[in-house]
């Protein structure tokens, strides 16, 4: 009996299923609609002549043959990623279409730059650039909708290779008409009930603030929590409370004038660790290599700008 040929699209679909339990999560993690990947996991079930997902009210579950063919379409997927991959190391340099994953409190204000320098220097790369918050990427990666991630440490996935690149200092933001502004720096005993904003749980800046807030005796402002930095910036600024915000925020957001000022802790460096991560099916690639010193070199001379304006 001639079936339909089996594509990665549908592979891809299948592993999503079986990663997020729910055709619905797994459609919103691949960005697709719900009845598209229903379509595409229908396609393979009948490729394959399998039921291959157990639908229920509570979700979705692989069956025993869909287990056995998940498991044989992740290697296949690492395969065609290492033959890309590859094909991509024949090239002395950046070349080609990359697709780049990155996060949010990161990507708008390192990428502008970084994209300028790839633009003139390697004209023949695509990047392709799309956010999401840490979690989220890292699944995206491991499903092949990436080729790589830029993203706060740490990333604990044994299926990544994952290069620390810099590390990225915190400055305590404050209204710009509270006390503690009309210092240069301020101490750690100052810190002490203090009300610090901090993102929603699922960006890893969130549990870093939460334990820097346990060690210098303030508070977690509960309710609060910002989607964006600049919703923490503007909630800063109304004096709802303080708000630890990474240094190519602050050289990007927070000027001379502004509603807000930026503080260093004295005595502490407080910084966050930033990598670039791709699955190790890859190998050492070149590619991400190249990028990888690209982004070390930019990150260089946008955080000497920030020390040059006397947050330090």
């Amino acid at each position: 009996m001639e079936t339909a040929d089996v594509t990665l699209k549908q592979l891809r679909a299948l592993l999503a299923v079986d990663q997020a339990g729910s055709f619905r999560r797994a459609a919103e993690a691949l960005r697709v609609a719900q009845p598209s990947l229903s379509a595409q996991i229908q396609a393979l079930e009948k490729a394959l002549g399998q039921r291959l997902v157990e639908r229920s009210r509570s979700g979705a579950l692989l069956s025993p043959a869909g287990r056995e063919i998940a498991d044989r379409a992740r290697r296949v997927i690492d395969a065609v990623t290492a033959l890309t991959d590859y094909a991509a190391e024949l090239h002395p340099d950046l070349a080609g279409s990359l697709k780049l994953g990155v996060s949010p409190t990161i990507g708008p204000y390192l990428l502008p730059t970084v994209v300028a320098q790839l633009r003139r220097d390697h004209p023949e790369l695509k990047l392709h650039i799309r956010e999401g918050p840490p979690s989220a990427l890292a699944d995206q990666l491991a499903q092949g909708e990436h080729d790589a991630i830029l993203t706060q440490l740490p990333l604990n996935r044994t299926e990544l290779i994952v290069e620390e690149l810099f590390r990225e200092r915190l400055f305590l933001t404050l209204a710009a008409d509270h006390p503690l502004s009309a210092a240069t720096t301020v101490a750690v005993g100052d810190l002490a009930e203090l009300e610090v904003l901090s993102l929603e749980p699922h960006y890893l800046l969130h549990a870093q603030v939460a334990d820097l807030c346990e060690t210098f005796g303030a508070r977690i402002a509960r309710g609060y929590e910002g989607a964006s930095l600049d919703a923490l910036r503007l909630m800063t600024g109304m004096g709802v409370g303080v708000a630890f915000l990474p240094a190519l925020y602050v050289r990007s957001e927070i000027r001379p004038g502004s509603e807000v000022t930026a503080r260093a802790i004295r005595g502490r460096a407080i910084t966050r660790p930033i990598g670039l991560a791709w699955r190790r099916a890859a190998g050492q690639a070149p590619a991400f290599q190249k990028l990888a010193e690209i982004v070390r070199a930019v990150f260089r001379e946008l955080d000497a700008e920030v020390s040059a304006r006397g947050v330090n």
